[in-house]
């Protein structure tokens, strides 16, 4: 089939639609430009092929043969990417569709990395069956949408719960998939803060002495650029790194691991964190790739999210280990407050009756009974104030068995420790409550009644808990001295890290604590935590949950009936 100089082959006349009201104009005609279809066809800025029915390629233009990147003659009779609907069919464009029956498609050409073609097809009239393409290439525009995809997907990711080496697999994956990359590899600093460590890796297999066997390289003498990414806090982009390093001795340990992928130019983009480097990621691109100012660009986008995940585990590891310290700081004050102090007189006790023993060889009974007495109703303290630790400790088990169930019992453990009495109102609603919410609106109750003991000096405390329109509300209301300053000039009782973890819980949930003088005195607790409005699937009926229910009121001393609103006089 003969072929322009230019290496094209003529394309064939568009299919005409008849025209009743004007006459074919010819190539000579002046309202046609003097053009012939042919020529316009050839000159197209879009690529236009045939291709027959068994898919091969019978004729392309100019831009067809640029864009497959091969030589006219051998694309003649060769299989076209694109999947060939004989019956065409004019279909509403769909959500990421830039035209009705637009498809895409992969093509290889001869050097190079794989194209991205879209492509539309319509069949030629007459026999045997052909059809004419019309295509273009997307892959730029492609890998900037898997790029912007790849930061979304990963920031998604950051919040996900996960140890650092899953957000950092996941990461490196994406960055893999993005720029269709031959390995991603995402070094961070250990603990100690002087070696690295991988954290993340993809394409290349995981190896846990992968440090150990680059410190040896180093050692004989070969250069690790991406210590200098690391040292300086720059990018450094190598070209043709792969070959370099399989002919080089010096990186003899990691030939066999290097070389396990196809790989050229290597690019090592450092992780900053406040204006210091905590880490590196590595790309090894697969060959023909090269590095550009876009992929440099996109390498530091997502090196900024490693940056961000390392910082947030670090600063969650650091959160959990002032909540420990606090913690044990809390019970280190609590057993000098009651226990040590009840275990010394005890031990008193014991020193009277040796002394006792001492002066005669007979004690006299009434001071052994009184004696152990003393010494039994001290043993019954102590053991009642550890009881309340542990329960204190481990209020899991008991909110799995619901809310209610758990404060009932810190409130009962306080009274037998303390003396201190409750009016424990409960409404409905209390079963809407999950688990972990459960856990922090325990621990809040737990820290307002633990505040009460220790600055209050109360008798009595009125604890409320229902839900009221879409909300949890519990009161926490004593008739203690009340704060020591008006609210906000001073530090109300607890008003130091207990305040700010009770509120902290509550603003983990979009709730609130208030801490305010209660209406007839002492101090009130207010905590308000929003739950998820559910709707019924049929909206004319009522759940049964939503009927007004009885409430439930007992307490420690006295006993009265519960208002319809649990939470009303706390309002």
């Amino acid at each position: 089939m003969p072929s322009r100089d230019r290496g094209a082959t003529d394309a064939p006349h568009a299919p005409r639609e008849p025209d009743t009201a004007h006459a074919p104009r010819t190539a000579d005609d002046p309202a046609a430009g003097g053009v012939a279809w042919s020529d316009l066809a050839e000159h197209a800025p879009d690529g236009l092929a045939v291709v027959d029915e068994h898919g091969r390629f019978l004729r392309l233009n100019a831009a067809a043969v640029a864009l497959c990147a091969r030589p006219a003659a051998e694309l003649v009779g060769r299989p076209a990417p694109f999947d060939i609907a004989l019956g065409f069919t004019a279909g509403s464009p769909g959500l990421l569709d830039d035209g009705a029956a637009e498809q895409m498609c992969t093509w290889t050409p001869g050097s190079g990395p794989a194209r991205e073609f879209a492509y539309r097809t319509r069949p030629l009239p007459g026999e045997p069956p052909r059809t004419v393409v019309a295509f273009r290439d997307v892959s730029a525009e492609r890998h900037r949408q898997r790029r912007v995809a790849a930061i979304a997907r990963t920031a998604a990711k950051l919040a996900s719960e996960g140890s650092l080496t899953a957000m950092l697999d996941a990461l490196a994956q994406e960055v893999l998939r993005a720029d269709m990359l031959a390995a991603v590899q995402i070094l961070t600093l250990d603990e100690s803060g002087e070696s690295l460590q991988i954290m993340g890796s993809a394409g290349f297999p995981r190896r846990s002495d992968f440090f150990d066997l680059l410190m040896a390289c180093r050692d004989r003498g070969a250069t690790l650029r991406m210590l200098d990414a690391f040292e300086l806090a720059e990018p450094v982009v190598i070209a043709d790194r792969g070959d370099a390093i399989q002919a080089d001795p010096a990186w003899e340990p990691l030939h066999a691991h290097m070389g396990a992928l196809r790989w050229d130019w290597f690019a090592s983009v450092p992780l900053l964190l406040r204006g210091r480097a905590i880490g590196i990621i590595n790309a090894y691109f697969a060959p023909g790739q090269v590095v550009g100012r876009q992929t440099l660009e996109f390498l530091e986008a997502m090196a900024d999210q490693a940056a961000v995940a390392v910082d947030y585990v670090a600063l969650l590891r650091d959160e959990r280990e002032l909540a420990r310290r606090e913690e044990r700081q809390r019970l280190a004050r609590d057993l000098h407050d009651s226990i040590v102090q009840q275990v010394f007189s005890i031990s008193m006790q014991a020193k009277v009756m040796g002394v006792l023993g001492a002066r005669t060889d007979t004690v006299p009974a009434d001071s052994v009974r009184r004696i152990a007495d003393e010494v039994g109703a001290l043993s019954k303290t102590v053991l009642t104030d550890l009881r309340a630790m542990v329960h204190e400790l481990r209020p899991s088990l008991s909110t799995q068995l619901g809310l209610e169930e758990a404060v009932r019992a810190l409130t009962e453990s306080t009274t037998n420790r303390t003396g201190l009495r409750f009016d424990l109102v409960v409404g409905a609603g209390l079963e809407q409550i999950g688990a972990e919410t459960a856990e922090d609106v325990y621990r809040v109750v737990a820290e307002a009644i633990h505040n009460v003991v220790k600055h209050a000096g109360a008798r009595w405390v009125t604890l409320r808990m229902g839900v009221r329109d879409h909300s949890l509300v519990v009161t926490v209301a004593d008739d203690g001295k009340g704060l020591p300053d008006p609210v906000g000039t001073g530090t109300p009782p607890g008003g130091g890290y207990g305040l700010t973890s009770m509120r902290e819980r509550a603003e983990r949930w979009g709730g609130t604590v208030r801490v305010a003088p209660g209406p007839g005195g002492g101090t009130e607790v207010r905590l308000s935590v929003p739950l998820a409005v559910s709707v019924p699937r049929d909206p004319t009926a009522v759940p049964d949950d939503a009927a007004p229910a009885a409430g439930r009121t007992r307490a420690h001393g006295r006993t009265h009936p519960t208002p319809t609103d649990p939470t009303e006089d706390a309002t």
